[in-house]
């Protein structure tokens, strides 16, 4: 009679387990090139218009205080693919591509470890730097493709002077000659099929990445006359240290003194509002495709730039400072168990993706892990996080960013400090006024304490690519 009981017990108990397991979502993995926060959702301009990405922040989690863990292209998305930092594994500039570095040898992508753990991979545009290559190559089960948008032939807009790069225009004529527009519309196809296997899909858009070439319909939607610049008051740089007041030195970028005195300041500006939007549009196209597909309900979406842009800001154009406009990143986070509410001012860093990804879609952790979960956060947008937002910018350069405050300590003892409650624009560095040590002695704490040093590209080739 015991032996029937435990028969009928386990037959019940069985089943009930097996509809306990959580099921795996898919993964929409949106990276875009150079998106600042002049996003609505963001409100770092006024007149910026994303209808798309703002409804998408409506439907999930807004975290308006992510910050990137490297503010350059490559080295910023070896952290997210690998959740490796940067103070590890050692590229802090462009240049090495993933498998170069040695300290990523057996460290998975998180296109492998999904692909690892039962999803199959999809990727197309930029998601790593000049995508996969090499051993990276098996990590993508399917291609959505990469291409690169047409350039005029002669120079639009820049001086004669200024990089190729640096250039900007209404061109081409049509959405449909664009390489995002067109990874847009590949990504959305796919997303109509059925799967055997959950995905893993990763979409790269290029613009607003310059130069600034997108149609002419995305420079009319704001009028050129009237479009607002960035706050950028003359006495700003007059309390900072000098190190990194000469990064434009290194870069192609020209200097704001260049774009101001070529009385550009405007044209620019516009000319990024216009991509901005247009990659909004593209986005539209992916999401309004997963709305209507069969996946619409168990598709994880996650939208994040690679880091910030300065337009002007600072009196700085470009990337790679440790201020907040070149760290700071739109982040979103939507799907199923993640309900909308009200925005995270928490301290994020892109490199807590691959943790937070790995929880959501229940797999194990893997021990090389070096962000944290954001998934309390994705529960309660108000829950303390202890560990700040931590960007590295060349080596020994670094920033320590939580809810209320910015330390940024270079390599040769310098130091700014910044409270955002009154600072946003971080316009008064308070880091000699002894009123702040506590908060100084608080934030050097998060310092890496060993950093390793940067990753050198051995081959001519690589050195040009570098200071391109």
């Amino acid at each position: 009679m015991k032996n029937l009981i435990c028969l009928i017990l386990l037959a019940f108990l069985l089943p009930l387990s097996v509809w306990a397991k959580p099921s795996q979502p898919n993964v929409l993995f949106i990276a875009i090139d150079d998106l600042n926060d002049w996003v609505g959702f963001m409100g770092g301009h006024p007149q910026a218009v994303t209808p798309h990405m703002d409804a998408l922040a409506k439907r999930g989690r807004n975290f308006t205080n992510a910050h990137c863990s490297v503010p350059v292209c490559s080295a910023s998305r070896v952290t997210v693919m690998s959740g490796v930092s940067a103070t590890t594994h050692g590229s802090y500039e462009l240049g090495p591509r993933y498998e170069q570095l040695p300290a990523l040898k057996d460290v998975p992508t998180i296109q492998r470890y999904f692909k690892d753990h039962g999803y199959t991979t999809l990727s197309g545009g930029k998601v790593l730097h000049h995508n996969f290559s090499g051993r990276l190559a098996g990590d993508i089960d399917q291609s959505l493709g990469r291409k690169r948008s047409p350039r005029p032939r002669k120079p639009m807009s820049r001086p004669a002077s200024w990089s190729g790069a640096w250039d900007w225009g209404a061109y081409p004529e049509q959405d449909t000659e664009m390489a995002d527009f067109e990874l847009a519309h590949n990504a959305a196809k796919v997303l109509k099929e059925d799967f055997d296997k959950p995905f893993f899909m990763s979409v790269g858009f290029f613009r607003p990445h310059v130069p600034l070439f997108v149609p002419p319909k995305w420079f009319e939607l704001y009028d050129a006359e009237k479009i607002t610049l960035p706050k950028n008051p003359t006495s700003d740089l007059g309390d900072l240290p000098e190190n990194f007041l000469g990064i434009n030195d290194y870069a192609v970028a020209p200097t704001h003194a260049e774009v101001v005195g070529s009385g550009k300041q405007l044209d620019l500006t516009h000319a990024y509002l216009a991509s901005v939007s247009f990659v909004d549009h593209c986005v539209g196209i992916i999401l309004d495709a997963l709305q209507s597909s069969p996946h619409a309900e168990n598709t994880l979406i996650v939208l994040w730039s690679d880091h910030g842009w300065h337009l002007g800001e600072k009196q700085h154009w470009a990337k790679r400072t440790l201020w907040e406009e070149s760290t700071r990143v739109p982040l979103l986070i939507a799907g199923p168990g993640i309900l909308p509410g009200k925005p995270c001012k928490e301290p994020a860093s892109l490199i807590d993706l691959y943790p937070t990804l790995v929880g959501l879609c229940h797999l194990p952790n893997p021990p090389h892990l070096e962000g944290l979960s954001l998934v309390p956060q994705l529960s309660d947008p108000s829950k303390p996080r202890k560990q700040p937002a931590i960007t590295s910018s060349y080596f020994g350069n670094h920033s320590i960013r939580n809810r209320d405050w910015r330390l940024i300590a270079y390599e040769d003892g310098a130091r700014e400090l910044y409270d955002h409650r009154t600072d946003p624009d971080e316009f008064h560095n308070l880091a000699k006024d002894p009123a702040h040590q506590k908060i100084i002695d608080e934030l050097s704490q998060w310092l890496p304490k060993k950093a390793a040093p940067e990753f050198k590209a051995k081959s001519e080739r690589q050195r040009r690519t570098r200071q391109k």
